[in-house]
């Protein structure tokens, strides 16, 4: 999956905020709420409009875009 498959961004979807595609959750989200110590599937039960593959697509899109900033 690359990142334009999991997310998206549109004027008229949370002020522009980057989403997952099809929902009104914030990318931010995720990864704010995993720092916090949340579980994955926790995650995914408070937020049931992100499928476990739009989750697991953005940990692995941020993790390669790490790899390029250290390469």
């Amino acid at each position: 999956m690359n990142a334009s498959e999991i997310l998206s961004r549109d004027p008229d979807v949370m002020s522009g905020a980057l989403v997952f595609k099809g929902t009104r959750v914030p990318a931010d989200a995720l990864f704010e709420n995993l720092a916090a110590g949340m579980a994955l599937a926790e995650f995914l039960a408070n937020f049931p409009t992100v499928s476990r593959a739009q989750a697991e697509g953005a940990l692995l899109v941020a993790s390669k875009d790490l790899e390029r900033l250290v390469a």
